[in-house]
């Protein structure tokens, strides 16, 4: 029996953030994880589309890890590519590629069912608007230094990096992001960021921490991790990929109002009063970085300083 909620946010999905039209053609990636969602999708797909296609896979390692190289191919052959999945495929040749070719993508790591019904209920236009406040507060910025009250303290260069909003909007050709979405989001240069991060939130791959992780970043990279058994659990995914794996990737700042904290780094990274501090593949957002791993940790609660002046205090927006 199909879930009523899910349908109706699946078809916003697929009609008000991607603008899915009839003579178009629709292919959903999924997994063995994210079945419901997938065939909800599918259901929702046909009602929409000229033709809609599902293809299972299975589950990735590690996020950033390609899908196989027959569906990399299929990926380019569609208008619209929808990537359901446990593991991300934001950070693949294979998504990028499909961009190249005029794809418009859409990547769901992680999604579960009530992330997706309570994040596509947010106004599309109340979450621009808060992005592109966040947005206008970080363009003109040489650096960006975040504190907390745990310990966490680190500068970042990003003088001439672009600053990316991620809204899930995804109507033009070659548009690709997260959905549901919510972010503002940059590479900060590679070799450059120094300081201590305290993850106190959650860590993709892991879930909802129940101790903070600190990390040690010396000229770009995560040198010394420490905390209990979620710290060596990071080490381990960070050590399984290689040197680069634990390069600082990405600065972002959560925008979407509905989102909740729950263990979930596709809904965490867009709660609203968090910020995240990536590690591992960057080429996507402008980056260097170009390793099969990319992993967000998750801080709540952060004072936000854009060149020495305070633009958010304890996760509020000034």
């Amino acid at each position: 029996m199909i879930n009523i909620e899910l349908f109706n946010s699946s078809l916003i999905a697929l009609k008000d953030y991607l603008g899915l039209k009839k003579d178009e053609t629709l292919l959903i990636v999924s997994d063995e994880t994210k079945r419901e969602i997938s065939q909800t999708l599918l259901e929702a797909g046909k009602q929409l589309s000229g033709e809609a296609f599902l293809i299972e896979m299975k589950q990735r390692e590690i996020n950033g890890e390609e899908p196989p190289v027959q569906i990399a191919e299929l990926m380019k052959k569609v208008d619209v590519v929808v990537c359901p999945t446990a593991k991300s495929l934001t950070h693949t040749d294979a998504r990028r590629n499909a961009v190249k070719e005029g794809v418009r993508v859409a990547t769901m790591p992680g999604i579960g069912i009530d992330t997706m019904v309570r994040c596509l209920a947010a106004d599309a236009g109340k979450v621009m608007q808060l992005s592109l406040r966040v947005k206008n507060q970080l363009v003109n910025a040489s650096e960006i230094r975040v504190v907390t009250e745990k310990g966490t303290d680190i500068t970042m260069p990003m003088k001439g990096r672009d600053v990316i909003e991620s809204t899930g909007v995804l109507r033009n050709k070659g548009e690709s992001g997260n959905l549901p979405s919510g972010e503002v989001y940059l590479a900060p240069w590679e070799d450059k960021s120094n300081g201590i991060v305290v993850i106190d939130g959650s860590v993709a791959g892991i879930g909802m921490l129940k101790e903070p992780i600190t990390i040690e970043v010396k000229n770009g990279f995560a040198e010394k991790i420490e905390g209990g058994k979620e710290a060596v659990i990071l080490k381990g995914m960070l050590d399984k990929v290689g040197r680069d794996a634990r390069a600082v990737a990405e600065f972002g700042v959560g925008t979407n109002y509905t989102a909740q904290l729950c263990g979930e780094i596709l809904e965490d990274e867009k709660v609203y009063g968090t910020i995240h501090i990536a590690f591992g593949n960057n080429v996507s957002m402008g980056g260097n970085i170009n390793v099969k791993s990319h992993i967000d940790g998750l801080i709540i609660e952060p004072d936000v300083y854009a060149d020495n002046i305070l633009i958010m205090k304890k996760g509020k927006l000034l």
